[in-house]
């Protein structure tokens, strides 16, 4: 009697541990399943740093749209799929997401023409090869990823159903005055270097400064708070539009030294101010609190992709018309 229960209890083990290995197995294969397939395609396979984008696959039948994601200055694509979960929940929620590299490769300008014209032979690359012209066309971006994802809204004919922004820069007036004052007021040697470089890069598109080129600029900025007849702005007076901002003035003023008129806060909320006033009720500015941390080691930094509710922001999305 005793062997036997001893037999009894080693098959009822057996029994346990493949049941688990079972489930085990089923959870992975279900996990990977659920991963979605990313794929690197260049416009010109001679050069693999520019010209090019990473398309991350919806994991599930029917595709309900596709969305340009497109990066802030200096980041790769790798570098967006390590910052933010975004184009994995995009994936799940049956989108297709296009995470683009322009003609200057990761120091692109966004704003500028040679970017947007990339931005046109990306978009078209991807639409012919996926035949998506029923499908809705969202776009995106974080810093002047966001800026440029505004800017071809609102030069291209056919409308996007939905954009978003994550802190971009809009005032590129208000962005090179900031900026010399910075270098200004900074002590011999400590000027931030990446001001230095986009007042150079600004007066190399423009053609000058602000006080030589102010026209250039208004056509380079989505929006300019000096320019009253609101060119830039009125182009997205129909187009549903949220801007992310985490303005934590604090943070910026000890880690940064910079201060309020510093801010991209300050253009993001004048731009969703001035198109409410136009009409456009839907247009929104979502403010945020100690969302902002950068990965891989979480060090707090308000100017962040995380500051985004990545959930709700693709129930905002599949909602647009």
């Amino acid at each position: 009697m005793h062997n036997v229960n001893k037999g009894h209890t080693s098959m009822n083990r057996m029994f346990f541990i493949i049941v688990t290995l079972s489930f085990f197995a089923i959870s992975c294969n279900g996990q990977k399943e659920s991963n979605p397939k990313i794929e690197k395609v260049f416009l010109d396979k001679t050069d693999t740093t520019k010209n090019c984008y990473t398309i991350i696959y919806p994991t599930k039948f029917p595709w309900t749209g596709y969305l340009f994601l497109v990066p802030g200055f200096g980041e790769t694509a790798e570098n967006v799929l390590q910052q933010t979960d975004l184009p994995q929940k995009l994936a799940q929620n049956g989108i297709l997401t296009i995470i683009p590299t322009f003609q200057d490769g990761v120091l692109s300008f966004g704003v500028d023409s040679l970017s947007q014209q990339t931005f046109d032979r990306i978009l078209n690359d991807v639409t012919s090869k996926h035949k998506l012209i029923d499908q809705r066309f969202y776009v995106g971006g974080f810093s002047i990823g966001g800026s440029c994802a505004i800017k071809y809204a609102q030069k291209i004919a056919v409308k996007p159903a939905a954009v978003f922004a994550i802190d971009p820069p809009l005032d590129f007036e208000r962005f090179y005055n900031s900026a010399k004052r910075d270098i200004r007021l900074s002590k011999n040697n400590e000027a931030n270097q990446e001001f230095v470089y986009m007042i150079d890069r600004l007066e190399k598109e423009t053609g000058g400064s602000p006080k030589t080129k102010l026209f250039e600029y208004y056509s380079l900025s989505p929006y300019s708070f000096s320019d009253t007849t609101q060119t830039a702005v009125k182009k997205l007076i129909n187009l549903p539009l949220r801007i992310y901002t985490e303005p934590d003035i604090n943070w910026w003023l000890k880690e940064r030294g910079a201060d309020l008129t510093s801010m991209n806060a300050t253009e993001c909320s004048a731009m969703i101010n001035e198109l409410n006033r136009l009409g456009n009720q839907n247009a929104e500015l979502i403010t945020t609190q100690n969302k902002g941390y950068r990965k891989p080691d979480n060090k707090r930094h308000p100017h962040s992709w995380s500051i985004v509710y990545n959930d709700e922001l693709i129930k905002w999305l599949l909602k647009q018309k």
